[in-house]
């Protein structure tokens, strides 16, 4: 049975000791991280989330003490009393805040004992991931989950601080809401005192934070919850964190201005990073031309190039059809990677590609006399000297080539140059670039509805020269629409919105929504631009996101203190679960067979 603490107050935390302490009686409390016996002596680190503190216990000074110091296993939870002291020169640990100095022990209270825990208590531990979610309260007690953890808490404040001395208001939206289909499943809550009616949780505050506007309210920001009921990746989870603002009397260039001040703010705070502003703009085209993606990692080059007007005629049937047919052919320069790359190495690269629809991908490897490829057979001699000239073609490079419908050749080389720059250990967690990527195309064509849909949300407002486009070709219609975008990773993205009445039920009408669908979805939001809407946009933050890229993390699982796993589920408390009938009764539910 554990001892109580009646009687003790914790005068100080593990780290917050040093050399101006020496010769004070302290008390510090936490968890026996290692026991070391040394005959007549044991040393016991003791942790609390601050760090480590060395205690000794000598059995010439009191062996009823001792004996009990003897008695500790790691993980037992402890307070102690005892007289802060330099340590000898020779025993000191440069490796701990507290190295210089340790506690020489007057009073133990075993205040908790532990079974061996089931997760190392140590900094990266490789236990299996499963085992770790099971025992997450373990799990989180390791240094490196709780720096993350910490971090986490440091951002959204910073954040807090940021956005309230920018006249920002923080203002709850609700939790319980109507079901307004915006892409992702929602999570659906039966409504008790109303039979047959249902809540569902919110994908985002998105409605509620523009009538926040229509009330005049100006500036919005509030770090919310949101739930989207989908398949699960490194990235997501069905419950994750916002930071979601919203503004008044602004247009594109206001919201990227005082959002890059956050960032800036974040990064300087909270890691002592002095990041450069502002950050670089990019519209769309741009990002799919030069790096295949709308997310771009611009760390490194390996930049696509358009090589379609050169083989529009050429011999080789697969590149001059896709030029002529609509498609295009395009290539990236793996620079070395013909001298590096082994044959081997080079058809796990051409099966790489496939995953992403390529139906192959042509190649050339330049070396100093000649050129190793089955494609220049094909081609004339200017042909080949305009392709080493566009793609800056050295001995030694490996040029690949992807011919097919743009979206194939876009999605298939912007995961190779990702897939080179894991090869050739170009990425590096501690290099930070940011970018926002603008003007998104408004509408997308789903080729199996053979429809129009709106890219982002049917908020978002065209940019005011292609408003002309939406009675003749809705493909050629950009948005006033932005990502920010770090190291390859959407960590955040928004648009101005539609404050105009008849503009906004325009594009619902484009994407093919009645009027009966409109008034039953978005009736209210309607209603509310009736009576005076402002000009507004804004954005929102995964806050899960942007703290797993500052803390180096591969997945936002480890900067949340309790995530899903891959089928949604929790393996510590073993949600979902099954409920009692009375709760289904309750809300008139019932089960059926498959």
């Amino acid at each position: 049975m554990g001892e109580s603490i009646y009687g003790l107050k914790r005068t100080h935390k593990c780290s917050e000791l040093g050399l101006a302490n020496v010769g004070e009686s302290v008390t510090v409390m936490g968890w026996a991280h290692k026991r070391r016996d040394l005959g007549g002596v044991v040393f016991i680190d003791l942790r609390d989330r601050t760090g480590l503190l060395q205690v000794v216990f000598n059995s010439a000074v009191s062996n009823e003490l001792f004996q009990k110091a003897e008695t500790i296993r790691n993980e037992y939870v402890l307070a102690i009393v005892g007289e802060v002291v330099k340590r000898d020169p020779e025993t000191v640990n440069p490796k701990i805040p507290t190295g210089e100095i340790e506690i020489a022990a007057t009073e133990l209270r075993i205040l908790s004992k532990a079974e061996t825990p089931p997760v190392y208590i140590e900094e990266d531990s490789d236990v299996n991931e499963n085992v770790r979610l099971k025992y997450r309260y373990i799990d989180l007690r390791r240094p490196d989950m709780q720096r993350t953890i910490m971090l986490r808490h440091r951002v959204a404040k910073i954040a807090r601080d940021y956005y309230d001395s920018n006249g920002f208001l923080e203002i709850e939206t609700p939790m319980l809401t109507k079901s307004t289909p915006e892409g992702a499943r929602e999570y659906i809550v039966p409504s008790r005192v109303q039979p047959g009616k249902f809540f569902v949780l919110p994908q985002s505050p998105q409605l509620f934070k523009q009538l926040l506007m229509v009330s005049g309210f100006d500036r919005y920001f509030q770090v919310v919850r949101c739930f989207r009921d989908e398949d699960l990746r490194a990235d997501r989870q069905p419950e994750f964190t916002q930071i979601d603002i919203e503004m008044s009397f602004v247009d594109v260039e206001d919201v990227l201005t005082v959002n890059e001040g956050f960032i800036k703010k974040a990064f300087k705070e909270a890691l002592g990073i002095e990041l450069e502003t502002p950050f670089i703009r990019m519209p769309y085209k741009e990002a799919m031309d030069r790096f295949g993606s709308d997310k771009p990692d611009i760390r490194f080059g390996l930049e696509l190039v358009d090589l379609s007007h050169i083989v529009e005629n050429c011999g080789f049937k697969v590149f001059s059809d896709a030029a002529k047919n609509g498609g295009s052919v395009r290539a990236i320069n793996a620079k070395g990677c013909g001298a590096k790359f082994s044959r081997r190495e080079i058809d796990s690269v051409v099966e790489f590609v496939k995953i992403y629809k390529a139906k192959g991908m042509a190649w050339i490897a330049v070396e100093e006399n000649e050129l190793k490829s089955a494609i220049t057979k094909f081609l004339s001699q200017d042909e080949i000297d305009a392709i080493l000239k566009e793609t800056k073609a050295e001995p030694g490079d490996l040029i690949c080539f992807i011919a097919d419908k743009n979206s194939i050749v876009y999605d298939a080389l912007g995961q190779l140059r990702l897939e080179l720059a894991r090869r050739l250990d170009l990425l590096k967690k501690d290099e930070f670039k940011f970018l926002w990527v603008t003007e998104f195309p408004l509408f997308e064509y789903d080729e199996e509805e053979k429809s129009w849909a709106a890219k982002h949300h049917p908020f978002t407002s065209p940019m005011d020269e292609d408003i002309e486009y939406l009675d003749s070709d809705l493909g050629k219609v950009r948005s006033k629409a932005y990502d920010i975008v770090l190291n390859g990773v959407e960590i955040g993205g928004g648009s101005i919105r539609i404050h105009i009445h008849e503009l906004q039920q325009k594009l619902f009408k484009l994407i093919g929504l009645t009027e009966e669908q409109v008034s039953e979805r978005f009736g209210f939001l309607l209603e509310a631009f009736k009576y005076g809407t402002p000009p507004h946009g804004g954005m929102a933050y995964g806050l899960d996101r942007l703290v797993m890229l500052m803390a180096g993390k591969s997945s936002i699982r480890d900067v949340i203190a309790f995530p899903k796993v891959q089928n949604s589920s929790c393996p510590m408390t073993n949600a979902p679960d099954t409920v009692e009938a009375k709760q289904l009764k309750e809300l008139h539910i019932k089960m059926t067979n498959g």
